[in-house]
């Protein structure tokens, strides 16, 4: 754990009294109540909003501690905790307000101590006597002896009054606080969805059963809410008292009310949009966290966030990371114990990962447990640090190293741990990153931290040393299976590797390892050694290879559901590889705004638009996967026409819900996969669908919009306007309707420009290694941000301005000066203009000489699939 700033180097607060606790009464989900030293309530600097600023914290001090000794005298609290009696008012202040608990109780080494937590101290039982009047008094005046029935009357009066405004208000007033025992409650009540998978253990499963496998056909539309932009809509709502809270492009948050779709409130925090370069795959956003009653987001520009939950306002900001290095935030940040987790991503540009601690009241930095060394010379921030160093050669620390905790983070209220996925290697070539071999801890790995310091208790890495973009971020889920006749408490991973891993989580054993998807980097798992065994070739050593999965991965971010009543896991899986073909670390160049993957994703051969379209449709594939992690099978698969679809949602009404890269929204039957409704939702979609109760009648609703990786790497082009992202909602008997989809004329291209054959493919090199992961593979978008191929005038008129001056900058186009000349630029553009004529060529091209070409096309394409899948498989 890397120390708050602020306090030197061991050393240690000032001895005091406290609120004492045996030591086991920490109730699970229980923050610890010494959260005195990061709790402090000290002006800052350095955030953008008052409260917030570097992380400090104040140790105690006898001019701060009330003269009567310390304000806490334990007596019996609730759920097993001490709470602090009223000691009497000092100076006119009850000694046992909050300030004076926050600043003086003790601390135990490398620990919090455990006390309880604001929400666990009887703060309010006190103030109630140490801060009003003493009954029979009113407004400090005695009272008449008798007159105890007026005080009775005006809070009987008070009650009603206060009923009747919040009614007047509307849903966000009724907004109750989150706490750990709503948390673990939602285990059973499904009205709300109150974190990021719905409860701490992320099963994105619902015990709602008012719509059911018997009645699913009767769904209909309730209400959308469009969010007027067409960037990535990845988000997974929070639904909270009838409220329907959502992240948006550059980290916008909106909140709606859950029964209408009314907007109630908007925040935008302004994200500055030259901060987009930052991000790999989009300015995209996956949801906020809740506790108490606030939310948490992160932006782009690496900031954390916290929200008023009933207005929008900012209450105070952090940036989280450093603004001069290529990180950034898309993952919906976690909150437990009154803390705020939150990672990072920025692997690809050849950063170090970590994670981070906040305390959610202040936004002071608790703790930090970076997931890989630094460099050695620094020295280790933690033994678990100087453990992992042992494990990398070379000097891995030029190059980042990677590892980023860029989405799952997840709290185990039962056993009290904190279980991060980390990510990738930087640069992706273990050669480059690592020379002379070595596992690279933690990369890849679930680890498991101590929630309250964020100390190191184990890890199980799943790819030692990985060399293909794989990583472990994606969603765990808390789970109790049947294994070996005995209940084991576990975590259900299914990764981009492609493997579905069950891992003990009270210790990180790995209990099994099975592949869900194709894969060929490697045959199995040792499991008397937990490791993988690889397959020979794979690694792209100096011979190119075409690996399964690809580094997109087996399964990506789009949320996985678990359903206890089926004892099935429900994976939105992608079957797809990829041709790896390294650069030789001599050749390799570290470039800090760009990707640093240590291999050439600029291919040489260039395929027709036809051809690559019709290669799109036969080698990958896509299914929504039911799996039974006892039996280590399938139980069933459905395919899907298209790759790249949404998150998956399962329910009590025997049913899974998932949206699709074609532009449905279905509702399957859990237990053999029967499709049984079907709505169109005339645009993809990524994210996963949450379910929620409003009086008396269940909703499904789900965030929809194209965007993210693969789509605007790999985008199918869309002749007709895509429509702006939305949110909606279902129910039964839904009747609403959507607008009809926008219908857009294409412009035609600009005349073509002089250039040779090896111009025109130095400029297709260039766009893919630079501009391909937001415009598209071979320059063929995904409708979500602008076409290449289909550009307004405008833009060819200023394209080098764009490119090289930042024309476009505050638009959130970033400039490439620092990769491209003016001879780049023009080969590019050159080469973008030759596209934009085939495409136009295609989509005026009609019949049967045009029929013939596309079956042709087609059958080429099918045997070509094949080929590659019988001889890599």
């Amino acid at each position: 754990m890397q120390p708050v700033a602020g306090i030197p180097a061991g050393a240690r607060p000032v001895a005091s009294r406290g609120c004492r606790r045996g030591p086991q009464s920490r109730a699970p989900g229980t923050a610890t109540a010494a959260a005195a030293l990061r709790r402090a309530e000290s002006p800052q600097s350095g955030g953008s909003s008052a409260g917030a600023g570097p992380a400090q914290a104040l140790a105690p001090t006898a001019a701060r501690r009330p003269a009567g000794g310390h304000p806490c005298r334990p007596h019996p609290g609730t759920r097993g905790h001490p709470a602090p009696a009223c000691g009497g008012p000092v100076g006119g202040k009850c000694q046992a307000h909050p300030a004076y608990c926050r600043n003086h109780l003790p601390r135990r080494a490398g620990r919090r101590p455990g006390t309880g937590s604001v929400t666990g101290f009887n703060y309010r039982h006190c103030l109630r006597h140490c801060n009003r009047p003493a009954r029979g008094s009113r407004f400090g005046v005695p009272a008449k002896v008798g007159s105890f029935l007026v005080p009775m009357q005006r809070i009987i009066m008070r009650k009603i009054l206060l009923l009747c405004l919040l009614a007047a208000l509307g849903p966000a007033s009724l907004a109750a606080p989150v706490t750990p025992e709503r948390m673990l409650q939602a285990e059973t009540n499904g009205d709300h969805w109150l974190s990021h998978g719905r409860t701490w253990s992320e099963q994105r499963f619902s015990p709602l059963d008012q719509i059911k496998d018997g009645n699913a056909a009767e769904l209909g539309l309730a209400w959308y809410f469009e969010t007027n932009t067409k960037l990535g809509l990845e988000t997974t709502p929070l639904v909270i008292d009838g409220v329907l809270y959502f992240t948006g492009a550059w980290s916008t948050a909106w909140a709606l009310d859950a029964k209408t779709g009314e907007l109630l409130w908007k925040h935008d925090p302004e994200v500055p949009r030259e901060a987009s370069i930052k991000a790999c795959c989009g300015v995209v956003n996956r949801g906020m966290a809740a506790w108490g009653n606030r939310l948490f987001l992160g932006t782009i520009d690496g900031r954390l966030i916290a929200l008023d939950r009933d207005t929008g306002e900012q209450l105070w900001s952090q940036q989280t990371t450093d603004p001069n290095e290529p990180y950034s935030i898309t993952g919906a940040p976690r909150a437990a114990k009154g803390l705020v987790f939150i990672g990072n991503g920025g692997s690809e540009f050849g950063t170090r990962g970590y994670v981070s601690a906040y305390d959610a009241e202040t936004g002071l930095l608790v703790w930090r447990f970076h997931t890989i060394p630094g460099n050695p010379a620094d020295g280790f921030e933690n033994e678990a640090m100087a453990m992992a160093a042992e494990t990398w050669n070379g000097e891995w620390w030029k190059y980042g190293g990677g590892g980023t905790v860029w989405d799952s983070i997840v709290y185990d209220a039962e056993l009290d741990q904190l279980y991060i996925g980390v990510g990738n290697g930087a640069p992706h070539n273990r050669r480059i990153r690592s020379p002379g071999g070595g596992d690279n801890l933690f990369l890849t790995s679930i680890v498991a931290l101590d929630p309250d310091s964020g100390e190191y208790l184990w890890h199980y890495q799943q790819v030692p040393g990985e060399a293909w973009d794989y990583t472990a971020t994606q969603q765990m889920i808390l789970a109790e299976i049947p294994w070996e006749g005995q209940p084991r408490k576990v975590i259900l991973q299914a990764p981009k590797a492609g493997f579905v891993y069950v891992v003990d989580r009270e210790n990180g054993e790995l209990l099994s390892a099975e592949p869900f998807t194709t894969v060929t980097w490697a045959s199995h798992y040792d499991m008397e050694t937990g490791r993988p065994v690889e397959v020979e070739g794979q690694d792209y050593d100096g011979e190119p290879a075409w690996v399964y999965p690809s580094p997109i991965g087996g399964h990506n971010w789009h949320p996985m559901a678990w359903s206890p009543d089926t004892g099935l896991l429900y994976i939105p899986e992608l079957d797809m590889g990829m041709l790896f073909d390294e650069i030789l670390p001599v050749d390799y160049k570290h470039l800090k705004r760009h990707f640093n993957t240590g291999y050439d994703i600029s291919s040489d051969a260039q395929s027709s638009q036809r051809f690559t379209q019709a290669m799109l449709k036969h080698l990958p594939k896509a299914h929504l996967l039911a799996w039974d992690p006892v039996k280590q099978a399938p139980a069933w698969k459905l395919p899907h026409p298209n790759i790249h679809n949404g998150g998956v949602l399962a329910t009590a009404g025997n049913l899974v819900f998932q949206g699709t890269s074609d532009g449905r929204f279905i509702a399957v039957r859990a237990d053999d996969g029967e499709v049984l409704w079907t709505f169109p939702t005339q645009t993809s979609t990524m994210a996963g669908p949450v379910t929620y109760r409003v009086d008396g009648e269940q909703y499904v609703a789900v965030a929809v919009g194209r965007g993210g990786a693969l789509n605007m790497a790999m985008g199918k082009g869309f002749p007709v306007g895509n429509p702006n992202n939305r949110i909606m909602a279902f129910k039964l008997g839904g009747n609403a309707t959507l607008p009809p989809m926008p219908v857009v004329e294409v412009p035609p291209p600009p005349p073509r420009m002089e250039a040779t054959d090896k111009e025109l493919q130095r400029g297709r090199e260039l766009f893919n290694r630079y501009c391909s992961r937001c415009h598209g593979a071979d320059a063929v978008g995904d409708g979500s941000i602008p076409d290449m191929r289909r550009l307004d005038p405008v833009w060819h008129e200023n394209f080098e301005a764009i490119l090289l001056e930042g024309l476009m900058e505050k638009a959130g186009m970033p400039r490439f000066d620092d990769v491209l000349d003016k001879q780049d630029v023009r080969n590019i553009h050159a080469w973008i203009i030759e596209r934009a004529h085939e495409d136009q060529a295609l989509r005026e091209e009609s019949g049967w000489l045009a029929s013939i070409r596309q079956k042709a096309t087609d059958t080429i394409a099918r045997a070509t699939a094949w080929l590659i899948r019988v001889t890599t498989e």
